[in-house]
């Protein structure tokens, strides 16, 4: 097992990478890169994940308005070298990472998870109306705040 691999990322793995995602959706949006599989295509930069040493980067991505990721992470992955560059001249860092790209599934996982909260037997173990129309169980008052406005009259 490596040393670290349990650890949460760093302050600076954060800040590192929040400024690296930064620089590649400036990059991205002025559509600097030119490649097909990135033509008319929108894509966001979810999250960028910096390696301990700062010498990885994994940057999330994820089409605009969903649809096949894979033709945009293969355009992407025949432009890393030139987003690198770019945000070598954006990002002051003594070394630019190498950049890998990989599709955030993490909104597909949320709509899962909402669709499983919706269901109906779900719904019925959670007590009926448990979950509220937001997907957020509505708080029960506090002891002796029975709905007079908190002003204790």
């Amino acid at each position: 097992m490596s040393r670290g691999a349990n650890r949460p990322p760093s302050q600076r793995q954060l800040r590192v990478g929040e400024e690296i995602r930064h620089a590649l959706a400036w990059v991205l949006e002025r559509g600097e890169v030119r490649d097909p599989g990135l033509e008319g295509r929108v894509v966001t930069v979810t999250e960028v994940r910096v390696s301990p040493d700062l010498t990885n980067a994994t940057a999330f991505v994820v089409p605009l308005g969903g649809g096949d990721a894979m033709p945009m992470l293969d355009a992407l992955r025949r432009a890393a070298p030139f987003l690198r560059h770019e945000i070598g001249r954006r990002v002051r860092l003594r070394q630019v990472p190498r950049l890998a790209f990989k599709a955030d599934t993490s909104f597909d996982e949320a709509a899962h998870i909402d669709d499983l909260l919706h269901r109906p037997d779900v719904r019925r173990d959670l007590g009926g109306d448990a979950v509220g129309a937001r997907g957020i169980a509505p708080m029960p008052p506090a002891d002796g705040d029975e709905g007079n406005g908190g002003d204790g009259s």
